[in-house]
């Protein structure tokens, strides 16, 4: 009696084969998480940081600017990775490129 319910149980544990469509019915949820993470989340960071990219290359002495750390100035001369920036009279600072933030208005 204990061996017939012991042979029943090893026929019931033992899986059958898996069909090919549940592998892909199980990778499809995954997929639609990366496909909707992408949408909202890496393809507006790669616009804005292109076109952030594009604002530092057009860096141009005269331009007056606000820096990430909120420091208001006129770009005073451009080098290739860095900008000299007058912040007041007579006081000058250099700074890289990608610390200006936005560049105001000229009105």
């Amino acid at each position: 009696m204990i061996l017939a319910s012991f042979a029943t149980m090893m026929t019931q544990a033992q899986p059958g084969q898996p069909g090919s469509g549940s592998f892909i019915t199980a990778l499809v949820p995954f997929i639609l998480v990366f496909v909707i993470f992408y949408l909202l989340i890496i393809m507006p960071s790669r616009r804005k940081q292109k076109k952030h990219q594009e604002m530092v290359e057009q860096l141009k002495p005269g331009d007056k600017i606000v820096t990430s750390g909120g420091i208001h100035g006129t770009i005073m001369g451009v080098q290739q990775d860095k900008i000299e920036v007058k912040i007041a009279a007579n006081t000058k600072i250099d700074i890289t490129k990608n610390a200006v933030a936005v560049i105001l208005d000229k009105k």
